[in-house]
């Protein structure tokens, strides 16, 4: 089964929800929608491990943990990054110290096998920009980036879980072009106002010239 799942084993329903009613609540406050459904993914792929290691500790040092696990995986204490929280903001806000996060957040990335950049667990906004993230292999053995697909396509190979997300949706709209300044004429005026020039008379654009 795919990780991109809510699905757990009836035993481990009451924990799923003990937990991620956690992390939902953490990620209104400091998150956002994308990092409270990847941690719901998380927390569901762990329940349904066999045995499953949230079986062992507290909802809310697992919820610290898998939190931390996930935002380790997409730069969370990065600066540069949107959402961004410091490492001491987030022992903070769940109330569970450094040294038990760390480690539930250990636990977590080796039972998931989760790393850096990890394209089944980045955001889909750090997926837009993941140099692997839409690479696929076509019939004939090419190697092609589906970024650059009709989202049409995009959706279809997501669909059959080819490409972890339609690049289509997150990727920025194009600038739109600032207005050109108005043309100024920085000639002497001329001192005696000339005559309109014929309809007749004037020269055809050279656009019109094409046709």
């Amino acid at each position: 089964m795919s990780n991109q799942s809510e699905k757990v084993p009836q035993a481990m329903a009451e924990t799923f929800a003990a937990v991620t009613a956690i992390t939902d609540a953490f990620c209104r406050e400091h998150l956002n929608d994308a990092y409270a459904q990847l941690i719901r993914f998380a927390a569901a792929a762990l329940c349904r491990k066999r045995p499953s290691p949230l079986e062992k500790g507290t909802p809310l040092s697992w919820a610290a943990g898998i939190t931390h696990a996930v935002g380790m995986v997409n730069f969370l204490q990065d600066p540069a990054q949107s959402p961004h929280l410091p490492a001491q903001g987030l022992y903070q806000g769940f109330g569970v110290s450094q040294s038990n996060t760390l480690a539930k957040s250990k636990a977590v990335r080796d039972a998931l096998d989760m790393s850096q950049m990890d394209l089944e667990w980045c955001l889909p906004s750090l997926l837009a920009e993941h140099p692997m993230a839409g690479m696929v292999f076509t019939d004939n053995g090419m190697i092609i980036d589906a970024r650059s697909l009709a989202r049409e396509d995009q959706v279809l190979l997501h669909q059959a879980g080819l490409i972890p997300s339609v690049h289509a949706d997150y990727a920025p709209a194009p600038a739109k072009a600032s207005p050109a300044p108005p043309a100024t004429d920085s000639r002497e005026p001329d001192p005696k106002p000339r005559g309109e020039v014929p309809a007749a008379d004037a020269a055809p654009s050279p656009q019109l010239e094409l046709f």
